[in-house]
């Protein structure tokens, strides 16, 4: 063995004996495993298409439920940009409800625009059905997924625009310290209750409700920090930017705000997978592979389960008989037939599928 990787061994060795830095390793793997950064993107194209026809639905159907007063919408329209701390004032001299429309107008109007900020949803629901590798035959249909769409937004627009008021109320570097200590404390609160609701109502039924609270828990305290340090570097970054600059910022600003959240919400969801699954301790430099790496490749395989009556297996050379018997041919996967020879039953149950 080469000292460099006989170097990469002993470190490896080392973070596998130590549970706390396996865990983290273990959700850094699967990360890459899943192809997060990839999903994160697509939450963010998605999210970025969907922003303005979410907050333009927000404040008309705000400005319908107060009966068309003032105060009401401009409270509940900084409420909502407030989450935007890096383009919130921006964006909100371009956003304005369709008050001008009535009857037949006004009903297209909101389909048209529920139709096109559902996107960014749909997308989270593909999201964490990838982290949670689950099997394309036990995926919702479009129905269920549109239905599932309209319920989240619902529900966490309404969550999303109380978690905002409180955060927007005191800044950081404005108001008391315990004015300012409280509102962190309740934007937290609120932020971990819409991380765990959303993960639940973005997950496919067959994944629990205590399986997203760790994941709940670390996403709100993250969103909460990207929050109020995004409202503490528009006073004193972005304040006094020139207007071409600003405009550039404004674009570039909102984009790397929805993707910072997207990375974070991916990582927060992969938190939740390995916790549940207990998917470490992982190899850094296999072979050999651990147990939890057998089950991220096996589940990774099996979620390509297209059909009913397919059957899809999963097999680890060093662990056949025959592995090193030159005409011996890989048994990557079989179809049809669930034969698992080679294999021990617990192993042939974790890594096959009868769907």
């Amino acid at each position: 063995m080469n000292p460099v990787r006989a170097v990469l061994r002993a470190v490896d060795g080392a973070q596998q004996r130590t549970a706390s830095l396996a865990f983290v390793v273990g959700v850094i793997r699967k990360f890459g495993d899943d192809r997060c950064g990839s999903l994160a993107a697509l939450l963010t194209h998605y999210g970025f298409l969907s922003l303005f026809p979410l907050l333009l639905l927000l404040l008309t159907v705000v400005g319908m439920a107060s009966g068309g007063d003032p105060a009401t919408i401009h409270r509940i329209e900084h409420s909502a940009l407030s989450q935007f701390p890096v383009v919130g004032e921006q964006l909100g001299a371009n956003i304005h409800q369709l008050h001008n429309r009535a009857g037949v107008g006004l009903a297209v109007g909101i389909a048209g625009l529920v139709w096109g900020s559902q996107g960014a949803i749909q997308a989270a629901q593909y999201a964490m059905a990838e982290v949670w590798n689950v099997p394309n035959t036990e995926r919702p249909g479009f129905g269920a997924r549109l239905l599932r769409t309209l319920g989240t937004m619902a529900l966490l627009g309404v969550l999303l625009v109380v978690s905002a008021g409180i955060a927007g109320f005191v800044t950081v570097g404005n108001g008391t310290g315990l004015e300012t200590l409280g509102s962190i404390a309740l934007s937290l609160v609120l932020n971990v209750t819409i991380g765990a609701v959303a993960f639940r109502l973005l997950t496919p039924k067959q994944i629990s409700w205590r399986w997203q609270v760790p994941g709940a828990v670390v996403g709100g305290v993250g969103w909460t920090l990207l929050q109020y340090l995004g409202g503490a570097l528009v006073g004193h970054t972005l304040r006094h930017t020139s207007q071409v600059y600003g405009f550039f910022a404004v674009v570039l600003g909102l984009l790397a705000w929805i993707y910072l959240n997207a990375q974070l919400t991916m990582f927060a969801a992969e938190i939740n997978v390995v916790k549940a699954r207990h998917l470490w301790p992982r190899s850094l430099v296999p072979p050999p592979l651990t147990v939890a790496d057998k089950k991220v490749l096996a589940d990774i395989t099996l979620e390509t389960t297209t059909r009913p009556e397919q059957r899809v297996g999963v097999a680890f050379d060093e662990e056949h008989p025959g592995a090193r018997d030159p005409n011996f041919v890989r048994p990557t996967s079989w179809m049809g037939t669930g034969d698992h020879s080679g294999q021990s039953s617990d192993e042939s149950q974790q890594c096959s599928l009868q769907s």
